[in-house]
């Protein structure tokens, strides 16, 4: 398909074009063929360019602000229900007390139909790829080409019980079956869940499985004060310490969520690695875990990118509530309101979470030659006006339901705030209906 928006704000979140102007994108098939600014007479310029003879769907851009999809990079698709359900608890009360029973209750086909929930909320409010990290991956995977959205797969590893190996076949499987899935859209990780769920021989081998399948890791990483205790109690070290003792950081592209418990000894152990960390803001104020030192770990080099977690404890997968988040936190923390500008926290969930997952030359801009992942944004609203910094409307006032338009491929996942690749009434009827059932009695 060949498609043309017109008239539109362009936000490409490149460095070589920092700022917005009105102007033309050419898509064809999945990717972006051209970017052209509109000439200062108001004439469109791709009128006149030799790929003028294609047929066109032309979309209108008039009061829209055209930006690269958001990039989720951390997430727990499933957990989408049980939002709500466990709220205003300490995080490993969370998980012990009410998370693990219920998630225990799980099958293969409500987690099928969580991650569908999770996926028509990432659509609605702009997010066109996640990361995500749970069991029956195969059912996530299958969600994942049917919507059409841009993906990086996980299979949660923990150790400690007689299913660690299964686990790590499953692992295994998922790679082998899945990675390059779904027209190039599904990618696939290690994943590891935490260093207090993972002994250092089953850690080894998760590296050494990585290297061989030449695949990255996603891991959970110093969250919480508790987990930073039992590391230091079990081993003498810090997370941090453990994971870069053990070789991790060494020759793997690795994914960090959260990082909020990171001295300047555990940062210096992060310089240069490959990959870097995923801050998640909401969940981290909601839980009481603290503030990432995201400033300091860009400064030191170290690429952050933005997550929402799950929504059993964020609650809500609005990347644009990570945004604001994310910029108060610093600002906050440093005391100082010049930290992480709001284009810096726009680059955090676009650009650098897709350098996170290793897609920054298909995906995180718009660039001519790029994937056409793209949102566009209802400016023509009164909280959105007027616009005197564009960047500034995004981050700090912007919303998921100011979403007009969402695509992945090429492909419009939702146009005029309609889905076009899910069955809205029947995943709300069948997400209501399981998660019911999961919670009853925890």
């Amino acid at each position: 398909m060949s498609i043309q928006i017109r008239n539109a704000t362009i936000i490409t979140m490149c460095n070589t074009h920092p700022y917005p102007f009105l102007g033309d994108i050419m898509i064809d098939g999945d990717r972006i063929e051209a970017i052209v600014p509109t000439a200062s007479n108001g004439e469109h310029l791709l009128e006149h360019a030799a790929f003028d003879k294609k047929e066109w769907q032309i979309i209108d851009g008039t009061d829209m602000a055209v930006m690269p999809g958001l990039i989720n990079a951390h997430q727990h698709t499933p957990m989408s229900l049980l939002k709500g359900f466990s709220d205003d608890l300490k995080l490993m009360d969370w998980l012990e007390q009410k998370m693990f029973p219920a998630e225990a209750r799980m099958t293969a086909e409500d987690i099928y139909w969580g991650s569908k929930l999770s996926m028509a909320e990432m659509i609605r409010s702009g997010t066109t790829t996640f990361a995500d990290m749970y069991i029956h991956m195969n059912e996530i995977a299958s969600a994942v080409e049917e919507t059409g959205m841009r993906a990086s797969l996980t299979r949660g590893l923990v150790f400690g019980d007689d299913r660690a190996e299964a686990r790590i076949m499953e692992a295994i499987d998922l790679v082998k079956r899945w990675q390059g899935a779904a027209d190039g859209r599904i990618t696939t990780m290690f994943g590891p869940h935490a260093p207090y769920t993972c002994p250092p021989e089953q850690m080894r081998e998760i590296i050494a499985l990585a290297e061989q399948y030449e695949r990255p890791v996603h891991i959970h990483l110093a969250e919480t004060v508790e987990e930073v205790s039992i590391i230091r109690e079990r081993y003498r070290q810090t997370p941090a310490e453990y994971l870069y003792q053990l070789g991790l950081f060494e020759k793997l592209h690795v994914m960090l969520a959260h990082g909020v418990h990171l001295n300047h000894r555990d940062i210096g152990y992060l310089r240069g690695m490959r990959g870097g960390v995923v801050h998640n803001p909401v969940s981290n104020l909601k839980l009481g875990c603290g503030i990432a030192p995201i400033v300091t770990l860009q400064q030191q080099g170290i690429t952050v990118g933005l997550g929402t977690d799950g929504a059993g404890s964020a609650t809500t997968l609005d990347m644009f509530a990570e945004i604001k988040a994310a910029a108060w936190m610093q600002k906050l923390d440093y005391g100082d309101p010049t930290r992480l500008s709001a284009y810096e926290a726009l680059q955090l969930a676009t650009i650098g979470s897709a350098r996170l997952l290793g897609l920054d030359h298909e995906t995180g801009t718009l660039e001519a030659g790029k994937k056409a992942d793209l949102i566009m944004i209802n400016l023509a609203q009164p909280h959105l006006q007027p616009v005197h910094h564009l960047y500034s409307t995004l981050a700090y006032a912007a919303v998921g339901g100011d979403v007009h338009t969402t695509m992945v491929n090429g492909q419009l996942l939702m146009h005029k705030r309609r889905l076009l690749t899910l069955d809205e009434p029947k995943v709300l009827e069948e997400a209501g209906t399981r998660a019911k059932r999961i919670v009853a009695g925890i």
